[in-house]
């Protein structure tokens, strides 16, 4: 009886000793490593930037290597301020992409760091819409500047000035209109999310990038998009009509309107995070 009494809390004890924490923490620490290495890699989508995470990581993981498994101290010394080099590197280039994180956690937007977003897209007519409606506005150089939230959940924090809240549906005449010459918000720019115009006279904050080269339009777009990765703007030069869609802090110019309605639907047909812009010569110089 003995015998079969020690057993039977032998088999109750089981359960606790798995549940043991000196156990349960190395299973812990993987899961969270893993869960953050997934969200890390989820967000990144140039391979530029993908290469440098990898080395950077590469870099971590053998820092942790010689520290915890080869008595080499000054060896170890070395892979940690290289460790703390890089970080502080990285911190500078991806500056942007942390604030955007830091805003997210302290706004209680976390859903969109996993990429969750409002489903609020585009469609066909809207996209036609839009690029008829800046071919006109390039052709008669009016300067307009239109932001279109295709996932970011852009609320009125997140500007200078939220503007005016208008919630019309877009039209190409409406737009035609916001951008008038004698309007009081032509000077702002137009929040466009799904097929509805949100807010006009919105002012957006700036970029520091090209400050030397572009307009305060242009400025604005980049400095928006820098922070938002599922944004775009559409830009219409005041000076010379020249037509550009900005996109990930960077800048696609001229364009024509047929060419802005393949970007947009590009942008429309690929994953989130996607980018469809690039920086070529012309948006350079």
């Amino acid at each position: 009886m003995s015998g079969i009494g020690s057993g039977v809390l032998l088999n109750l004890d089981l359960p606790f000793a798995l549940l043991n924490p000196a156990r349960v923490r190395p299973i812990l620490d993987l899961v969270f490593a893993a869960g953050l290495g997934l969200l890390v890699f989820g967000r990144v989508t140039e391979t530029r930037t993908l290469w440098l995470l990898r080395g950077y990581l590469l870099l971590v993981a053998l820092a942790w290597f010689v520290q915890r498994y080869a008595n080499l101290p000054l060896t170890s010394k070395l892979a940690d301020a290289l460790v703390l080099a890089c970080s502080l590197a990285l911190a500078i280039l991806w500056q942007g992409e942390l604030r955007r994180v830091m805003e997210l956690l302290g706004t209680g937007r976390i859903g969109l760091l996993f990429g969750n977003t409002s489903g609020d897209q585009l469609g066909s007519g809207a996209v036609a819409v839009l690029s008829e409606a800046a071919g006109r506005l390039s052709q008669a150089r009016r300067g307009a500047l239109v932001v279109l939230d295709l996932g970011s959940d852009l609320r009125p924090e997140d500007f200078l000035n939220p503007g005016i809240t208008l919630d019309a549906q877009l039209s190409v005449d409406l737009l035609l209109n916001l951008f008038t010459a004698d309007s009081p918000l032509h000077d702002g720019a137009v929040l466009v999310k799904g097929n509805r115009i949100l807010a006009a006279g919105v002012i957006l904050p700036l970029s520091r990038q090209g400050s030397n080269r572009y307009g305060t339009r242009h400025l604005a777009a980049l400095g928006l998009t820098e922070r938002f990765d599922r944004c775009m703007a559409i830009v219409v030069s005041e000076e010379t009509g020249t037509l550009s869609l900005a996109s990930q802090g960077r800048l696609e110019r001229p364009i024509t309107s047929s060419r802005l309605h393949d970007l947009l639907s590009q942008a429309l047909a690929k994953p989130a995070g996607r980018s469809v812009a690039k920086d070529t010569p012309e948006s350079r110089g």
